[in-house]
C-alpha cells in the first residue's frame, strides 16, 4: 500500500517537472511522430476496429449493447468517486458513490442505468483532471498507439486510474488473466461503437483530420478540468481564425 502511495506521488513529480518545462507556445512539439502513430491507428482502425464495432452493432439489438455501455459505465464510477473525492468535490463523490451503489445493486450489476432515470446527474473525473485541477499542466500532446489523443499529464492519468482504481485491473491482479481480457476486449468494442459516427464525421468535416481531433482533444480537456469553461487561447486555433 505504502509502495502505491510512494510510486503515485513520484509519477506526479515527474509530470509536474515535465509539464512545467514543456512550451506553452507549442502545444505539439512532437507532431511528426504523433502524425505517425495516428496513421498507424486510423488504418488499423479501418482494417480491424471499425468493421468489428459496425458489425457487433448491426448483430447485437440495442438493448442489450445499452446494458453493456451501462455496465462499463457503471465500473468507471469507481474512478469518478476517487478523483471527486482529489478535488474536494466532496457532493459529486457522494453523488457518483450513490450511482454506484444503486446500479450494482438494483441495476443488476450496473446492466441498467436505475440512477440516471431517478435523474442522478453523472459527474466523470480522471486523474488527469484532478492533476490540472492542481495546476498541472497538459504538457506535450500525445497521440498512443490504439488508444489515440492524450497528453503527457492525461497519459500519466490514465496509467494511475488503470492500476489503481480500474475494477478490471483487479481481475488480473488476482490472477484472473482470461476474465480480464475477456473484459477489456468488451470494453474497447463498446466504447469504439460509441465512436463510429463521430470518427466518420471527423473524417469528413476537416481537410486535415490529426489537426482537428487535436485540437478539439485539448480544447475539450480544458473544458473538463475547468468544469466548462474553455481559455480563450484554446478556443482561437485556426479552423476558428479561418471562419473569421
Amino acid at each position: 500500500m505504502h509502495k502505491k502511495i510512494f510510486s503515485l506521488f513520484a509519477t506526479c513529480l515527474l509530470i509536474m517537472i515535465v509539464t512545467g518545462c514543456a512550451s506553452q507556445a507549442n502545444k505539439d512539439p512532437l507532431e511528426s511522430i504523433n502524425r505517425g502513430v495516428y496513421k498507424f491507428n486510423d488504418v488499423t482502425d479501418k482494417a480491424v476496429f471499425k468493421p468489428v464495432a459496425t458489425a457487433y452493432k448491426t448483430v447485437t439489438p440495442s438493448p442489450v449493447r445499452t446494458g453493456v455501455n451501462n455496465f462499463f459505465n457503471n465500473l468507471g464510477s469507481v474512478t469518478n468517486i476517487l478523483n471527486n473525492l482529489f478535488q474536494f468535490k466532496f457532493a459529486n463523490a457522494f453523488s457518483e458513490t450513490g450511482r454506484f451503489v444503486i446500479n450494482s445493486t438494483f441495476g443488476l450489476a450496473g446492466l441498467i442505468d436505475v440512477a440516471g432515470m431517478d435523474k442522478i446527474p453523472v459527474h466523470k473525473e480522471d486523474f488527469g483532471q484532478t492533476l490540472g485541477y492542481w495546476g498541472v499542466g497538459s504538457g506535450a500532446y500525445l497521440v498512443l498507439p490504439f488508444v489515440g489523443p492524450s497528453s503527457v499529464r492525461d497519459t500519466a492519468g490514465l496509467i494511475v486510474d488503470t492500476t489503481t482504481s480500474d475494477p478490471i485491473t483487479y481481475t488480473h491482479n488476482i490472477g484472473e488473466i482470461r476474465l480480464h481480457n475477456q473484459l477489456r476486449t468488451a470494453q474497447f468494442i463498446d466504447k469504439r461503437t460509441e465512436l463510429l459516427d463521430a470518427k466518420d464525421l471527423v473524417d469528413d468535416a476537416s481537410l486535415d483530420p490529426y489537426a482537428f481531433m487535436r485540437d478539439a482533444y485539448l480544447q475539450r480537456r480544458a473544458s473538463l478540468i475547468q468544469d466548462g469553461l474553455v481559455p480563450t487561447d484554446l478556443i482561437k486555433d485556426e479552423f476558428f481564425e479561418e471562419e473569421k
